[in-house]
């Protein structure tokens, strides 16, 4: 668990641009408390109210592009961000005009998780909006970190062995990427949750260890936030993805067995062992 920052006019900041879950597994309150986690301050801008449970989602909302625009200018006119991260953008506008904020605000460590397809390879966005991400927003990327199904669609190619996430991951960076993660979450076999790092031209595969748990629901959430909050705290990128790794893997043991389907991870693990009435 980090250590505490003693100087509270200097706390890290980072701000998470994303779609809300209503039963608190993923989106912007799985990012919240995961940069919390790490001490670092939590700043939104929502995208999307989305009505759902530990069984499914019933209903999305968008936010206009208007509305997510005015959350971004309102929080980086005033607090200095050191950090951003992306979630679930939903759709062409909302896409192009969060592209548009960010790179006139010139931020250094943008996180992009490309929220196109769910684990299971279910689409989440139509195809226009996954072309205004791959053209816009990917290029602002200091680190993107597509799951298998969506590196699938970046790269235009079928991955079902490491050597594909590898060679997925050279053309992935042709568009513009600096920095990528390919996560192995989707993976069959012993490939899964076996990530591939690639960075100018490095490639490094990372392994953790599996935990077996059906409480997943954040994952990708939680994992993009915490690289987040990890170069707010001034970590190299490589240290910031394999710390947040680390930390993913013990909420993964923590799980929240909560609602009558698919739980989240468990985000302050730390605190579900502490005793009664030191919290």
């Amino acid at each position: 668990m980090p250590t505490n920052i003693l100087d509270r006019t200097n706390v890290p900041v980072a701000m998470t641009i994303a779609g809300s879950d209503s039963g608190g597994g993923a989106g912007i309150q799985a990012d919240l408390r995961t940069f919390a986690f790490h001490c670092v301050h939590g700043t939104s801008a929502i995208t999307c109210v989305t009505a759902q449970n530990t069984l499914g989602v019933n209903r999305v909302d968008a936010m206009s592009p208007e509305a997510v625009a005015a959350q971004i200018e309102a929080v980086v006119t005033d607090i200095r961000v050191l950090a951003v991260k992306t979630g679930m953008l939903l759709n062409q506008e909302i896409i192009r005009t969060i592209a548009k904020k960010l790179a006139a605000m010139g931020f250094a460590n943008v996180v992009v998780d490309p929220v196109m397809v769910s684990r299971t390879g279910a689409q989440l966005i139509d195809d226009d909006a996954v072309q205004s991400m791959t053209r816009l927003l990917l290029p602002l990327a200091a680190i993107a970190t597509p799951n298998r199904y969506e590196a699938q669609i970046l790269a235009g190619m079928e991955i079902a062995t490491l050597a594909d996430m590898q060679q997925a991951a050279q053309k992935i960076l042709s568009l513009g990427v600096k920095t990528l993660l390919v996560k192995g979450g989707g993976m069959p076999g012993e490939l899964r949750g076996v990530d591939v790092w690639c960075e100018d031209g490095q490639i490094e595969v990372l392994r953790t260890e599996t935990v077996e748990t059906p409480h997943t629901h954040g994952t990708g959430c939680t994992l993009s936030a915490a690289i987040a909050a990890n170069l707010a705290l001034g970590k190299p990128k490589l240290i910031a993805v394999k710390d947040a790794k680390t930390y993913v893997t013990q909420a993964l043991k923590h799980s929240l067995a909560i609602g009558k389907g698919q739980g989240p991870v468990g985000h302050f693990f730390p605190l579900l062992s502490a005793p009664p009435g030191l919290i």
